[in-house]
């Protein structure tokens, strides 16, 4: 079985945005980009069904600039066998993506899709449910523990009142949630080894996908700086202040 694992070039989370001084964008020049966190999980989750037996290949998939193969280098760093760039320029909408990827899916026929359940750069949490719709596969949001048997996966997921265990038929989708598991540090030869490993080329006219936004940017601004708190000496001097605050 191949597994079919998606990742996204965001900005580092460590790293402060800026907001661009027109207010149309955020500001990525000269910013360290990353894998998205949520998407090293499902990288981390695709190595262990492979190390399990499970799956004979993973391969990561990822849309965007040139920039976006060293997303997927890192995934091969991890220990994924493959790569697949599409190459694309703009903004990519969460619809977009999904038709991406299912066309890859459609072509590549794996046994599971994984991806995180978001990205940290716009927080969508689309992309994974629009692709389960577009190719008719079930899916399993928020995987905080995932075991696949023969022809089915039994997954645990984090909801609202606590967790909930579903079995799915493959193929399937399954986006990450953070408790899945923890992921490993590539090793330095598994960095060199990564190099020369395969990543196919291809762009969104070849997949047949039209990738323009359907969405308008209005404005992009950051959030307003938070206010001084205020120490008080009593219960009541805070009911007070609540008050003025109307808080109450």
């Amino acid at each position: 079985m191949k597994i079919l694992v998606a990742v996204k070039r965001v900005a580092d989370f460590n790293v402060r945005i800026r907001v661009k001084p027109d207010g149309s964008a955020v500001d990525l020049a000269n910013v360290k980009m990353a894998m998205n966190p949520f998407d090293e999980i499902a990288v981390e989750e695709a190595l262990r069904l492979k190390e399990a037996g499970v799956a004979e290949e993973v391969i990561a998939v990822s849309a965007g600039d040139a920039g976006t193969v060293e997303t997927i280098r890192a995934a091969l760093a991890m220990g994924a066998d493959r790569g697949i760039h599409i190459a694309t320029d703009g903004r990519l909408e969460p619809l977009a993506i999904a038709k991406l990827l299912a066309a890859v899916a459609r072509s590549e026929a794996p046994g599971l899709v994984i991806l995180g359940k978001q990205a940290v750069d716009d927080d969508a949490g689309q992309t994974g449910q629009m692709l389960s719709a577009l190719l008719d596969w079930p899916i399993a949001t928020f995987a905080s523990k995932v075991a696949v048997s023969e022809g089915s996966a039994t997954i645990v997921r984090e909801v609202d009142a606590g967790h909930q265990t579903i079995r799915l038929t493959l193929p399937a989708v399954i986006t990450t949630d953070l408790r899945l598991n923890q992921p490993r540090y590539a090793s330095v030869p598994n960095i060199m080894k990564a190099k020369r490993k395969p990543i196919a080329e291809m762009t969104a006219a070849e997949l047949g996908v039209d990738t323009t936004p359907r969405l308008a940017v209005v404005k992009v601004a950051e959030p307003p700086p938070r206010r001084t708190g205020v120490r008080v000496t009593s219960a009541a001097e805070l009911v007070t202040k609540l008050r003025e605050a109307d808080a109450l």
